[in-house]
């Protein structure tokens, strides 16, 4: 801590700034991240948006119809696209084939003499076989297959009556932010956010581990600066490039090229970014200092990226995971990253919801600079 203090009191922002310019420059002559970049924050963030389904969407269905009964029959022309493909009817000895197979995520059976026992009282039951295997789509459809079900048979049975009138209670459900519960709003916006992550840590790590095998490194410690305004220039230089980045594409592809609104501030939103890219870049300078060649530094992001993209909470709630794994991820700066972001991009949350998130994203960056900028100071002692 002691070290750290020093290096940023001796801090000369001419330095910074400086220094900063010439990562400019270096990333510029570097192709490879720079077609990174774009890919990114253009044909990723759309194709995940429109790739990714959450919803059902074209499920196969197949029906074994040992009935052909009128309400049989109902029941099988209410599996309307875009939901579901229209149905097709199979054999009894098909069944656990086209299962096997994959052919079809649901098959539905309907009994012999279905509609005879529907109209005489009884309860027959209608088989609903599901090649789970298709995980959402299966847990969905299912949901939706049966209340098609209950709907056209209470229809057929009582055709002139609106039933949902005759129930003691009525639900009303009122969706905000996202009223027609559409998966390539919510995958877009978390797309980049995820690519803020990822080029945060890469960016930097891979100047660092640059200016290394190319002997770069050498002529900045010959250099009357310090291993903060290394730091700082890295930081600042290679933050700005992601935050532009994010920018344009929440401009361009999101607003305008996909349709999807914005609820709150982009300003907010970017200066969130800003803290936040304050943290993650520390930790690929952190990264960067650890391994000694690109390939080794690839390797060690990888598990790292992954795990706080899948336990941010930006595919899975943070409610819904174990509690000692919710405890641990607190000290991610990604969770409270996605919190932040959900909040101002879904919500249109203002400074004065925000700002705890914003100090919790200060604090964590502040200790993640202060570790990656004594490793990076004992890293440069050994080289000098």
């Amino acid at each position: 801590m002691d070290l750290a203090s020093r290096s940023v009191k001796k801090l000369k922002i001419a330095n910074v700034l400086n220094l900063g310019i010439k990562e400019l420059y270096s990333l510029k002559a570097d192709p490879t991240l720079l077609v990174l970049i774009v890919y990114i924050f253009t044909f990723s963030v759309y194709s995940v948006a429109k790739g990714a389904n959450y919803e059902v969407v074209n499920a196969s269905v197949a029906i074994l119809d040992e009935d052909h009964s009128p309400l049989s029959r109902q029941i099988t022309s209410a599996l309307l696209p875009p939901t579901f493909l229209p149905p097709v009817e199979i054999p009894s000895s098909d069944m656990e084939e086209v299962l096997n197979n994959g052919n079809f995520v649901f098959v539905l059976v309907f009994p012999p003499n279905f509609g005879r026992d529907v109209l005489q009282g009884k309860q027959p039951e209608v088989q609903l076989n599901v090649d789970a295997s298709a995980m959402t789509m299966a847990g969905n459809g299912a949901v939706y297959i049966q209340e098609i079900v209950l709907a056209e048979t209470i229809q057929y049975l009582t055709p002139n009556k609106n039933f949902q009138a005759s129930l003691p209670i009525k639900i009303s459900i009122r969706k905000l932010f996202n009223p027609n519960s559409s998966s390539f709003w919510f995958n877009a916006v978390m797309q980049i956010i995820n690519s803020i992550t990822l080029l945060g840590i890469i960016l930097p790590g891979a100047a660092l581990i640059r200016e290394r095998e190319r002997g770069t490194i050498e002529h900045l410690l010959s250099m009357p600066i310090t291993s903060a305004e290394i730091m700082f220039a890295k930081i600042w230089s290679n933050g700005l490039i992601v935050l532009i980045a994010t920018a344009l594409s929440l401009q361009f592809v999101v607003r305008e090229l996909l349709s999807i609104p914005i609820h709150g501030s982009i300003t907010l939103f970017i200066l969130a970014s800003a803290l936040y890219l304050f943290s993650v870049t520390s930790l690929g300078i952190l990264l960067g200092t650890i391994t000694r060649s690109m390939a080794q530094f690839g390797l060690l992001v990888i598990p790292i990226i992954i795990v706080m993209y899948l336990l941010s909470g930006s595919t899975t709630p943070q409610e819904s995971m174990p509690e000692g794994l919710r405890w641990i991820m607190q000290l991610s700066p990604s969770t409270h990253f996605v919190a932040l972001s959900q909040d101002i991009l879904y919500r249109g949350a203002g400074f004065l919801a925000i700002w705890p998130l914003l100090l919790v994203l200060i604090a964590i960056g502040g200790v993640f600079f202060t570790i990656s900028l004594n490793r990076f100071r004992r890293t440069i002692a050994t080289m000098a």
